[in-house]
């Protein structure tokens, strides 16, 4: 039987890829994941410049979610390359709607897989060099969850819900931790467990495929990011 940080490794590698581009209504239909992500936002092009810029020294992003609000503060020396990415993603509301598809109890808690297929698709060979493991993998770390390959970091995330140190030996690189909301991370609904096929939870080719309109089809419970926005940063 696998253990669960091969089921980690594994998770990563079925890829990937909100925002901030409307207002009222199709901005809120957008973070339930019902309007599409428009033709020209940089969310559809990863190679633009306004999705590779550099981050800044620290930074703190609040997620507010069907929970309650969760704020991670990220250390670029931490992890360089997942440092920027994840800046580039949230300044430009690639989170808004995304779902906590994969939260298994005394585990963790993953998400970032887009809602939008057309989004996903864009970002599913976005691949990122790995960081060195500086930091490791306690509670409340935030890392890019991956394959068992090299270099195969793209947008999904996990936030560590126990101390998981077994995952530094395998190149899991955290770039920043919650420092607020922890309680929330730990109330995020978990009942639909592992994903498919290992589980009854989501399938995440399918969620690549199909967007939040699968999910909300078949599991409507899941908790989701409503809005994320960097709040400070120097």
């Amino acid at each position: 039987m696998k253990s669960r940080r091969e089921w980690m490794a594994a998770a990563g590698s079925a890829a990937i890829a909100g925002t901030v581009w409307s207002r009222g209504g199709v901005a809120r239909a957008q973070a339930e994941g019902s309007a599409p992500v428009p033709a020209d936002s940089p969310l559809l092009n990863p190679n633009s410049p306004e999705m590779n810029r550099d981050a800044p020294a620290w930074f703190k992003v609040r997620f507010e979610t069907s929970k309650g609000d969760i704020v991670v503060q990220v250390h670029r020396r931490w992890a360089p390359l997942g440092s920027g990415r994840f800046y580039n993603l949230a300044r430009h509301g690639y989170f808004d709607g995304c779902r906590f598809f994969r939260v298994i109890n005394g585990f963790m808690a993953q998400f970032g897989i887009h809602g939008d297929p057309n989004v996903s698709r864009a970002w599913r060979e976005q691949m990122i060099k790995d960081d060195p493991v500086t930091q490791s993998n306690t509670r409340g770390r935030i890392t890019y969850a991956k394959s068992a390959r090299p270099h195969s970091r793209t947008t999904q995330l996990f936030i560590n819900t126990r101390d998981n140190q077994r995952l530094d030996a395998d190149g899991f690189a955290p770039f920043g931790e919650v420092i607020e909301g922890m309680s929330v991370v730990d109330q995020l609904y978990s009942e639909y467990g592992e994903g498919a096929p290992r589980g009854s939870g989501p399938d995440q080719q399918r969620l690549q495929q199909e967007g939040n309109t699968y999910l909300e089809r078949s599991f409507p419970k899941l908790d989701h990011i409503i809005k994320a926005t960097i709040i400070e940063q120097g």
